[in-house]
């Protein structure tokens, strides 16, 4: 019998018990969201939702499995008290043998922002 593919649905490794995760960096290198696999089978799929307990609009940053390169950074404002607001939708990080990858977020103020989401990850046999 041939070996299958898995697929498991998990919390963001940042996150405590599925809990929001609080932003507090203001630069990089951020507050930790999620941690990729070191399996190099292992394919994250994830989707961030994000919430401004402020009054005042603020700049997010994802950093994507990166922090140095401009390609790693996803920015979006995220209104005032608007509830979840989608941040990625389905963005793959890929395991890595050497390195895991990690996904970070810095916010224009500290301890504003709240991070939710989940982790889809697939295990090629």
């Amino acid at each position: 019998m041939a070996a299958q593919d898995t697929f498991e649905i998990m919390k963001l490794s940042g996150s405590t018990d599925g809990r929001g995760i609080s932003v507090t960096a203001t630069s990089s290198a951020g507050t930790t969201i999620h941690t990729g696999s070191s399996t190099a089978a292992h394919y994250d799929t994830i989707n961030l939702y994000a919430t401004n307990i402020d009054t005042s609009a603020i700049k997010l940053t994802i950093e994507w499995g990166g922090t140095t390169a401009a390609g790693d950074h996803i920015e979006v404002t995220i209104p005032p008290e608007a509830g979840l607001v989608k941040v990625v939708e389905g963005l793959l990080i890929k395991g890595n043998s050497s390195t895991a990858l990690i996904v970070k977020a810095f916010a224009g103020t500290t301890a504003k922002i709240n991070i939710f989401g989940d982790v889809i990850r697939a295990s090629t046999a």
